[in-house]
């Protein structure tokens, strides 16, 4: 008589959702074939079927977003004009990107989104999200008011400007001095403006180091406590109705996550999402996280708060964000004067 063999245990795994909408399973979703769609049951291969595969991808991308929403702010700069764009997921939305861009004069908005031409740049992870929304809202708005009304000296011919456009070649830098030598102090040309203003590679980081230091006086004030003035009867209905809405949405994404868990999920390993703890410590008491692919680019800001702790992304040749650096090791590589650390 052959004995019962007992039942294994089911192995768990966590997934980061900040990752998952990256993968092909989560932008198309498995749906049976013959499926009702639109009233009536459709083949894989039809249209019908492949369109409601791809919003329902769409829907679930937006669920899985939502549970760390607001809490990490992704940064990516393009190889060619040093463009920086800021996204609140790991992955690059063609219309956020466009979105982010100010026409400068011809070529200079791209019509498309290529991946071959935005890499990341580093990334910032805070532990509440009012902040972090805080902090996406304020970068956004430096990048735009530094383009749409940037500060004289920017854009002024000095001769530092010029030394770096001089040419190496004897015959052709004395014939670019005097072509050149009674510009100081003029404008730039029109070309030469857009090149200037379209780099904000360096004036990023010294954005986030200052979205900081604005915090820390806001966060003293007691922002992001929940806390609020005198509301009128109104006010006070329009934000029962609105944290309705809020709630039946939380529970519409929760459910679809919990199916997305059930697809994944096999006999021996359970899947959960949920957002992963940070173990390093850095987000203990309304700490900053900053992760760098370069992290001698930290040094392009004057100074940092002591709230903010750096390290390394891992490398990674995809176009999506990387995680961090696996041999991190949980100690902090820098300290807030960006020091670093002695062997």
């Amino acid at each position: 008589m052959a004995s019962q063999q007992a039942a294994k245990p089911l192995h768990k795994k966590i997934l980061d959702p900040t990752k998952i909408p990256t993968w092909k399973v989560a932008r198309r979703p498995p749906i049976e074939n013959h499926s009702i769609i639109q009233g009536k049951p459709r083949e894989q291969n039809s249209n019908a079927f492949k369109d409601h595969q791809s919003k329902e991808g769409t829907r679930l991308r937006k669920a899985l977003n939502a549970i760390t929403h607001g809490k990490n702010i992704f940064v990516y700069h393009n190889i060619r004009t040093n463009q920086v764009v800021y996204s609140l997921t790991r992955y690059l939305e063609k219309n956020s990107v466009l979105r982010q861009l100010v026409y400068h004069g011809k070529k200079t908005i791209p019509a498309t989104v290529r991946k071959d031409m935005w890499v990341p740049y580093y990334s910032v992870h805070f532990n509440d999200s009012k902040i972090g929304l805080r902090a996406y809202h304020l970068l956004r708005e430096f990048a735009m008011q530094r383009q749409l009304s940037p500060p004289k000296e920017m854009i002024t011919v000095n001769q530092e400007y010029l030394d770096q456009k001089r040419p190496r070649d004897p015959e052709q830098a004395k014939e670019f001095d005097e072509k050149h030598k009674g510009r100081i102090g003029w404008f730039m040309e029109k070309k030469e403006r857009a090149r200037v203003l379209m780099d904000q590679k360096a004036t990023s980081v010294a954005d986030i180091a200052a979205v900081i230091e604005i915090q820390e006086s806001e966060l003293k004030d007691g922002f992001a406590n929940g806390l609020r003035g005198y509301l009128t009867p109104s006010a006070r209905r329009r934000r029962r109705q609105a944290r309705q809405k809020e709630q039946a949405k939380a529970e519409e994404q929760a459910a679809r996550v919990a199916n997305f868990e059930q697809t994944l999920s096999t006999n021996q390993v359970e899947y959960k999402i949920q957002e992963i703890e940070d173990k390093t410590g850095a987000l203990e008491n309304n700490g900053v996280k900053i992760l760098w692919t370069d992290i001698h680019d930290a040094r392009r800001a004057e100074s940092w708060s002591d709230r903010v702790q750096h390290g390394e992304l891992e490398l990674s040749r995809d176009h999506v964000m990387p995680g961090q650096k696996r041999n991190y090791d949980q100690e902090v590589l820098a300290d807030s004067s960006f020091e670093e650390k002695k062997a």
